[in-house]
């Protein structure tokens, strides 16, 4: 039965709280991996496992989690995944190694794909039917909002307190959370005496863990070149094949893959995919863009993509409105993925000459494309969805927007090595002796150094080393041209996806059915 009043919103608050939890220490930790290195001893490479292993664990553990809720019942799941997500954050603050940490981080990423799966579950049940496009406009608050401030959160309190404290944080906040889930939360059956598909989990964490890892550290491992990333290429190909297998042969699968016959479902996993793709991919992106490119620092930076976030907060209660007063979803959902290549047509545009004010209308448009996004396109997909599947449906639709962002990450990083390659050789073809412009500017930098009183010999090599940070320059502003029209042209060419789904005058949540 759905709630109404002060309960409603009390628990609304409560599940939101909770699942910030998980999604601001998706990326909380980035800007923190300096400070980690340097005070356990680690290289780049192993402080990298703090990340990639957060994201392993919270992958497997997506797509059982309605399984477990069932299992386990949805309340006590939810208060199990508080529990242990901030006894692992205390855990991860006091460590003294970096494989202790590492251990902590994948136990706190298996709690938070308990989290977020559970949350939206319970959010869909507590509002009325009517109301669902709020409720999950209320949730895509987090869901959006969440990655883009976790690293300027993280970088706040890594320099005016100490890397412990990114973790710290999470332990009142999840006090709270499991005080109000416990008081207001209402228990769901427990669906006892099932068989536990063990084999099904083990293949599922094989083949999305094997995955995972691949898309996480495949670019800095050369892809194929390392040994260990073909093995789990073959690894996740051959888990994928045979957990379909088991899911569909068991009486009792761990995921649930009859749900797929509803289409606005099946769908809306592909949809899914590609808005991880765009959330994540630009979050990745815009950051490095700033701050290698065009010299804005950590903290400018978190600044830009502060009043983007603001504007998506503002957006959701009016997209949610829109939803129950019958505007067809699909018509949103299209004008945020055309909002999204707007947003990266103009970041596509940009020159070194580009300042804080020429990024700031970008963003606004992406944080109102991504509000027109995020809840029509949940909503689409989980609006066929009646009891025990609600909580399948979240977990499988959270786990593939977090591969969508994994595929996003990977996949533009290879291409910004790739182009980063091509624009190099095709600006150095045009750097000759020959060439009577550069010769001039070669002649005019040398001067220029000797001036200042280097000697001949100095700013001579000055001069070339002058030129040499221009073709950098070049062609890494070439280089983010290429990702960002990459990651338009994706959206764009995904809206025919979005008119699969079948047209409703109201769109009407759907409740736990026990």
């Amino acid at each position: 039965m759905a709630e109404h009043g002060f309960k409603k919103w009390i628990i609304t608050i409560t599940v939101i709280m909770a699942s910030l939890l998980e999604l601001i220490d998706t990326t909380i930790v980035n800007v923190s991996l300096p400070d980690m290195m340097g005070n356990l001893g680690a290289t780049l490479e192993d402080a990298a496992w703090l990340v990639t292993g957060y994201a392993v664990a919270n992958v497997i553990i997506l797509p059982m989690s309605g399984w477990l809720g069932d299992t386990f019942g949805r309340k006590n799941y939810f208060m199990a995944s508080i529990i242990v997500f901030t006894i692992a954050s205390f855990l991860c603050g006091n460590a003294t190694g970096l494989g202790e940490l590492v251990a902590f981080r994948i136990l706190q990423g298996l709690a938070g794909g308990g989290l977020i799966s559970t949350a939206q579950a319970i959010l869909i049940e507590t509002w009325p039917r009517e109301e669902i496009g709020t409720a999950t406009a209320l949730f895509g608050l987090g869901a959006v909002v969440g990655p883009t401030v976790g690293p300027t959160i993280g970088g706040y309190i890594t320099n005016h307190f100490s890397w412990p404290w990114i973790f710290y944080v999470n332990i009142p906040v999840g006090a709270l959370a499991f005080l109000l889930t416990y008081t207001f939360v209402k228990e769901t059956p427990r669906q006892v005496g099932r068989p536990v598909d063990w084999w099904g989990i083990v293949l599922l964490a094989v083949a999305v863990g094997s995955l995972q890892t691949i898309l996480e550290k495949g670019e800095s491992e050369d892809w194929f070149a390392a040994p260990y990333i073909v093995v789990l290429t073959v690894t996740s190909v051959l888990g994928v094949i045979l957990f379909i297998w088991r899911e569909l042969s068991t009486d009792h699968p761990i995921v649930n893959f009859s749900i797929m016959r509803h289409r606005s479902f099946s769908v809306g996993m592909f949809t899914s995919f590609v808005l991880g793709f765009g959330l994540y991919g630009s979050v990745f992106v815009f950051p490095v863009f700033c701050q290698n490119l065009l010299g804005f620092t950590a903290q400018q930076t978190g600044e830009l993509l502060f009043p983007g976030g603001l504007c998506t907060i503002v957006m959701m209660p009016f997209i949610g409105k829109m939803l129950n007063k019958g505007v067809p979803a699909q018509l949103m959902a299209a004008a945020g993925m055309f909002l999204f290549f707007v947003f990266t047509w103009m970041l596509s545009n940009s020159t070194l000459q580009t300042g804080q004010t020429d990024v700031m209308i970008p963003l606004l448009v992406r944080g109102v494309g991504m509000a027109l996004l995020f809840v029509p396109l949940t909503t689409l997909a989980m609006a066929d969805l009646k009891g025990a599947e609600i909580g399948q449906g979240s977990g499988l639709n959270n786990m593939m927007r977090q591969l969508g962002g994994s595929f996003g990450i990977a996949a533009l990083t290879t291409l910004i090595h790739v182009r980063q390659g091509y624009h190099r050789n095709t600006l150095l073809s045009n750097v000759n002796q020959y060439d009577p412009e550069l010769l001039g500017r070669l002649q005019a930098l040398t001067q220029g150094f000797i001036a200042k009183g280097a000697s001949l010999l100095d700013a001579t090599q000055m001069a070339y080393k002058a030129i040499e940070g221009a073709v950098i320059k070049q062609t890494l502003l070439l280089t983010y041209n290429d990702a960002y029209w990459i990651s338009g042209l994706i959206m764009l060419f995904s809206i025919p996806l979005i008119f699969l789904q079948p047209f409703r005058k109201k769109m009407k949540a759907v409740t736990d059915a026990h």
